[in-house]
């Protein structure tokens, strides 16, 4: 493969194009506005500089990964020539399904379609489309250039021929692609998000503060950071729509989300996007305050 079109400009999006570009494919980033685009290129612009000035590439190698990203705000005359597309759009089950649509409908024959979902059935996305033996799951971690792991999900229909060509396309990207199958949270998410949810249930009762519950899971279980930090940092509303995914469809109590977590995101507390969580986020600063609503 050498063509790769990436669909969503934000935060996951840009860091696909990024790691795919800097990896000698030649990408194009669709987003349908403007100034996401303009973003995204700032921020992977930023991201290389860090890799220049810790001596991990030169500012030969930062101009060629830049030269090979080209943007578009047509998702038809994005994907044209596309050998594989990976969608990073909103984590919306309904907006999915009609980007796999539309991507199907232009995207050459040949061409494999991959979806970041971090929840969303695989086999469902493939579903909308005409070629479901070529539609799977590559759901990369954030953030992306510097997390190894490409979690592959196998839908019910993906061929082998398919999932062998992501693995190998992820081991291309000096990622660890670990396949897996399609049921609800995948791996990744039906194991982390239960222990984010619990972590909020036990601030909800009063068992703890928001830096107690955060320091016992660092310091007692060498977590790199705290399950209400990293809850911040991945976003309550998409928290949110993983539990939600979790508990649909595995119809199990345990995986129903905690009432402050729904009045979170309800009252627009989305955490380090949104400025406030259950940190105050200031933008560049890397200190973590605790919100004035559990101090």
């Amino acid at each position: 493969m050498k063509h790769i079109a990436v669909i969503g400009a934000g935060t996951m999006g840009n860091g696909i194009a990024h790691v795919f570009a800097q990896s000698g494919f030649e990408v194009t980033l669709i987003d349908v506005q403007e100034a996401a685009l303009a973003r995204a290129l700032k921020t992977i612009e930023k991201n290389l500089d860090r890799l220049i000035k810790k001596e991990k590439i030169s500012e030969a190698e930062k101009s060629a990964t830049l030269n090979r990203i080209a943007t578009s705000t047509e998702l038809a005359a994005g994907v044209a020539q596309a050998e594989l597309v990976v969608e990073a759009a909103t984590e919306r089950t309904d907006l999915k399904l009609q980007i796999f649509q539309q991507i199907d409908a232009a995207a050459p024959e040949h061409c494999i379609l991959a979806s970041n979902t971090s929840s969303i059935s695989i086999t469902k996305i493939a579903a909308a489309t005409k070629r479901p033996d070529q539609v799977i799951g590559m759901h990369f971690m954030n953030p992306v250039p510097i997390m190894k792991l490409v979690e592959v999900i196998r839908g019910f229909s993906t061929s082998d021929k398919t999932c062998a060509a992501v693995m190998e396309l992820s081991q291309q990207l000096g990622k660890i692609p670990v396949e897996v199958n399609d049921y609800p949270g995948f791996v990744a998410n039906r194991i982390l998000m239960p222990m984010i949810n619990e972590a909020i249930i036990t601030l909800h009762e009063g068992v703890a503060k928001v830096e107690a519950i955060d320091t016992v899971m660092k310091l007692g279980m060498a977590h790199p950071m705290g399950p209400l930090q990293l809850a911040d940092f991945i976003g309550l509303d998409v928290c949110l729509s993983i539990l939600e995914v979790l508990h649909t469809g595995l119809g199990n109590p345990k995986y129903a989300p905690c009432p402050l977590l729904v009045n979170m995101v309800t009252a627009g507390h989305l955490g380090a996007k949104s400025g406030q969580g259950f940190y105050v986020h200031t933008p560049g600063s890397k200190d973590w305050v605790v919100s004035p609503s559990f101090t």
